[in-house]
């Protein structure tokens, strides 16, 4: 399982013309589920995502997760995280979750943030989103468990 976090000023993602997630300061979130993937990886990427310290403190420093930082998360689902570039110039897929699997975990990782206590948005599953976002810094990290 792959995130690929931004910490952001502001995010969202729209559905047809219409916001179905939107967030200010705090994390985008793309997940990308690739077979093998489980709950407890899940679970494991959750911790990881919502406990990185890449918020700025009084000094400037970034030692703030986003919990801490006061910050939101939006999740959003990219199956293109999880691509083979090895090799060639098209992009294979065999890696990716089964999608009603990669749907299930995603869904997840949602309620995980969620019960931490972290206000989550979400994209939806499968269609296809427009995302907009402000990176701050720009900060961008890759996270796998």
């Amino acid at each position: 399982m792959i995130a690929l976090i931004q910490r952001v000023s502001s995010a969202s993602v729209s559905v047809e013309g219409r916001v179905v997630g939107e967030i200010d300061k705090g994390l985008l979130v793309l997940l990308g589920v690739e077979q093998g993937d489980n709950e407890q990886k899940a679970t494991r990427l959750c911790e990881r995502v919502l406990g990185y310290r890449i918020f700025s403190d009084d000094e400037g420093k970034m030692n703030l997760n986003v919990r801490q930082a006061g910050g939101r998360v939006l999740v959003v689902s990219q199956f293109t995280l999880v691509a083979d570039t090895q090799r060639g110039m098209r992009p294979g897929f065999s890696r990716g979750a089964h999608p009603s699997e990669a749907d299930r975990l995603y869904q997840y990782f949602v309620e995980g943030c969620r019960k931490q206590g972290v206000h989550t948005e979400t994209g939806q599953f499968a269609a296809d989103m427009k995302v907009a976002l402000v990176n701050d810094g720009p900060v961008t990290f890759w996270l796998q468990a």
